[in-house]
């Protein structure tokens, strides 16, 4: 039987200013202004809100979360939803905010002064990076529902696991089924670099935009990095540069192979005009409608452009560099929430946590992002997308390469430099020279 209850939503605006490059998406960052929501505990009467959970109207909490994610787009508008849910539930308030570019920034400011959120996403950066400001959360309930797939992404070395995923993100690159098939190419047939320079060749001879970036959301730029430079790097046995990366030995002098293809990308026409001056909302609009053949995003971006026209997108693999090898995708957190281990409210917190480890919640919140749940046994609808990720069941997965081959900071870096490569400021060995001096500075600090 349904029950209701009467919830007050007041909505704050948050204006935030876009120029750092966030990470988390970096590998897959916030990609777009988002607004701040405080969900105040029901206090007067409004227009009821049916909900299965109360039998009466809860009565309001003096407790107010804090909650931060790097969410744009639909799944900020879902997880918006979700507080407000919550809220209307347990009768704590949230303030919760999705400040778009600048999260990364933000975090590293409230690391530095000890002043963090009771709740936010850790965007890749789970273990490496936050762990040290995160409770474990193994003693709770939820904990061995977790995936295995998703499990050593979020684990630490000593066994404690610090979020809860609430999606997995197994992405390739986004794609236009139709346009691919309007000039007769099957993605199951672009195993290269070589082969996908064809398939670009192909779709601009036809009119449209090859692939799709935009420098005022400079996370954008960067995801070119890290999905091209594994298969040089990582993904290929015979020439391989793991323990090097990982060390700190690696010959920076490699990175040329990396820039000298972005630019030779860019030199032949494949991005935008606009490259370095349009941002993810137009991105995601002109996906959505068909104007773009490829793009280098999680499903997320998906999710977003089918909000925004028709056209028929899916997800490939990512192409090896030799033939040798084998294509692969990228692998890493998405929606991922850990708890302040500082937080006076702990008990609330981890009641939140609760709340997106339900099946429902968690479900909503994974299909907003295009992506699995990050729980066994909890079903997503991904319509259309269902196919590519059974197409590509068996295939190999590799973590985006900033997050675990660069050490913390590097990523502000390889969106810069490869800026600098689509706007003509920077040589090959300039960008070279500032990658090289950025890694030596900052390996083994994060």
């Amino acid at each position: 039987m349904k029950k209701s209850i009467f919830l007050l939503l007041a909505m704050v605006v948050l204006v935030v200013a876009v120029g750092a490059c966030a990470s988390a998406p970096e590998t897959a960052p916030p990609e777009q202004e988002a607004p701040e929501i405080s969900n105040a505990a029901p206090e007067v009467e409004t227009e009821p809100i049916e909900t299965e959970q109360l039998d009466e109207q809860v009565p309001a909490s003096d407790v107010t979360l804090t909650i931060m994610t790097n969410m744009a787009g639909v799944a900020n508008e879902v997880f918006g939803d979700v507080t407000r849910e919550f809220t209307a539930e347990t009768g704590i308030a949230v303030d919760y905010a999705a400040p778009a570019a600048d999260f990364e920034a933000l975090m590293r400011t409230r690391m530095a002064t000890g002043d963090l959120p009771d709740v936010w996403s850790t965007h890749g950066w789970a273990v490496a990076r936050y762990s040290p400001f995160l409770r474990p959360l193994n003693d709770q309930p939820w904990v061995d529902q977790i995936s295995p797939m998703i499990a050593p992404m979020i684990t630490g070395p000593t066994g404690n696991v610090y979020v809860i995923p609430v999606d997995m993100d197994i992405a390739g690159i986004v794609y236009n089924r139709d346009i691919l098939a309007s000039v007769d190419i099957s993605v199951d047939d672009i195993r290269t670099w070589a082969d996908f320079e064809m398939a670009l060749e192909a779709v601009q001879e036809e009119g449209y935009i090859p692939i799709k970036v935009g420098g005022t959301d400079d996370w954008t730029i960067g995801q070119l990095g890290n999905y091209i430079a594994p298969s040089f790097f990582v993904t290929n046995e015979a020439h391989n540069y793991q323990d090097e990366l990982l060390n700190g030995t690696f010959d920076w002098d490699l990175w040329d192979s990396v820039a000298e293809m972005i630019r030779d990308w860019n030199e032949r026409g494949f991005f935008n005009i606009d490259a370095t001056t349009s941002d993810y909302a137009t991105i995601t609009r002109e996906l959505g409608q068909g104007n773009v053949a490829f793009a280098f995003f999680g499903n997320y971006a998906i999710a977003d452009g089918n909000q925004l026209g028709p056209a028929n997108l899916g997800m490939m693999w990512v192409p090896s560099n030799d033939p040798a090898d084998e294509p692969t995708l990228v692998a890493g957190e998405r929606l991922a929430v850990g708890v302040w281990n500082d937080t006076p409210y702990e008990e609330e917190a981890l009641l939140f946590l609760e709340f997106l480890a339900r099946p429902d919640v968690m479900a909503r919140l994974a299909e907003a992002n295009g992506m699995a749940a990050g729980f066994t046994g909890v079903q997503v609808d991904l319509g259309d997308l269902q196919q590519d990720y059974d197409r590509y069941a068996n295939l190999r997965t590799f973590p985006y390469f900033d997050r675990v081959f660069l050490p913390g900071g590097m990523w502000d870096f390889m969106c810069d430099t490869t800026i600098g490569i689509l706007n003509s400021s920077m040589t090959n060995e300039q960008v070279i020279t500032v990658m090289r001096d950025a890694f030596t500075e900052r390996f083994g600090v994060e």
